[in-house]
């Protein structure tokens, strides 16, 4: 017997459940289908990786009862610098620094490790009525009709939804069925992802410092430990990430400096390419895309997730109003709405992420030169200054309401 639901989200990572329990919460009943079998996903170990998430993302982590499982292990933001130089030569005197203390509302963000974030939106969604969980099935088919869409599972089970959302990453299926193209380029960059154990305490604050090869993110951790996002050429990274761990470390020392004292690895290492890929449409008839589905970027502003979280935020506002003046959430007029709110926003983050990595990721005198003028400029200006401290924070722009802290 084929089973009905409001709105089908494929994909079980992090974006599709927050945005399960969103909806969920403002009336919506939600089906969330994941490949991978529940306990693989809730049993996750620690292996390095760890979230950026700003200040927007965390009230909107709160507002759809995920945060306070989290609070406990996440680390606050309270300053970050920005620097650029060569490995083993220490940073230009030239450089950034953003202080929490510019703005009113406290720490500018959180790092939360993935094992942490991952179980504590797969507990909400437990808890959470009118979200019904399908896991270890994947959807290998889809047919749009005028009155909505229906799905065929791995399983060979149907199901039927006024709305297909795709929240199944950057190689979407939901997209490739729906015949929606992608816009997009290899930066011939890999990044190398772990965690570092150091002698010293960070203090909350977050380094970037950019080398020819590309940026090195150093991301505080509760306690005195970083997560790692270190890029490099494609070819390089390879080499680096092969190395037995002693290797590894000498390779990664003159990069990171010394000003954490001694440092060795803890957890996994593992690597991903670099690449932009963006969606040339959001929508669809009966479709939406969401997340990394939607646009994938260079990782340089730690800015991933949060651009993910923002499409929550807005779909399920779009949805929920729509739905309260008697709309077909499923309709096109309905969906554009979304992709007219999300669609800009996210073409400037990704041109912006793209142009910062050009101008750092290269050895070039006169941009350098003139990066490092503009860095000198922008320290001394309180206003500009400030304005970027909001805008790492994800305070600028149209937010969504669940992104104000404030309900739909």
């Amino acid at each position: 017997m084929e089973q009905r639901t409001d709105i089908l989200i494929v994909g079980g990572g992090l974006n599709g459940p927050a945005l399960a329990l969103a909806l969920a919460g403002n009336g919506h009943s939600v089906t969330i289908a994941d490949a991978l079998p529940e306990p693989v996903r809730a049993d996750a170990g620690f292996d390095g990786r760890g979230y950026a998430l700003a200040l927007g993302s965390q009230r909107l982590l709160a507002a759809i009862g995920v945060w306070a499982r989290v609070a406990d292990n996440a680390q606050p933001m309270l300053e970050i610098k920005v620097t650029d130089g060569h490995a083993g030569e220490g940073p230009s005197p030239f450089f950034l620094h953003f202080d929490h203390a510019e703005i009113e509302e406290g720490p500018m963000g959180y790092m939360v490790e993935d094992r942490y974030l991952r179980r504590a939106l797969l507990e909400a969604m437990d808890a959470a009525p009118g979200i019904t969980q399908l896991n270890g099935v994947s959807v290998v088919a889809q047919e749009v009709d005028a009155t909505g869409v229906t799905v065929t599972l791995s399983d060979g089970a149907t199901r039927r939804a006024a709305l297909l959302v795709g929240c199944d990453g950057r190689k979407s299926g939901t997209a490739a069925r729906a015949g929606i193209k992608r816009t997009g380029w290899d930066y011939g960059q890999t990044a190398l992802v772990c965690a570092i154990a150091h002698e010293l305490p960070h203090h909350g604050i977050a380094h970037q410092f950019f080398m020819p090869p590309g940026p090195l993110a150093i991301l505080p951790l509760p306690g005195n430990r970083s997560s790692i996002v270190w890029s490099e050429r494609t070819e390089a990274a390879a080499r680096i990430n092969a190395l037995p761990e002693a290797e590894y470390l000498e390779i990664l020392r003159p990069r990171f400096g010394d000003f954490l004292g001694e440092i060795r690895l803890e957890g996994a290492r593992f690597t991903y390419p670099l690449n932009l890929t963006i969606a040339n449409a959001f929508v669809a008839e009966r479709l939406a895309l969401v997340g990394d589905a939607a646009h994938g970027m260079h990782p340089i502003a730690g800015q991933g997730l949060n651009a993910g979280l923002r499409d929550v935020g807005a779909l399920a506002e779009v949805l929920t109003l729509a739905r309260r003046r008697g709309e077909d959430i499923g309709s096109i007029p309905v969906l554009e709405r979304y992709q007219q709110w999300r669609r800009f926003d996210t073409a400037t983050l990704a041109l912006a992420t793209d142009v910062f990595n050009r101008l750092f990721s290269n050895d070039n005198p006169i941009l350098r030169a003139g990066r490092d003028l503009g860095m000198g400029l922008m320290g001394k200006l309180p206003g500009l200054r400030r304005g970027f401290v909001r805008e790492a924070a994800g305070l600028t722009g149209d937010l969504p309401k669940l992104m104000q802290g404030r309900p739909i």
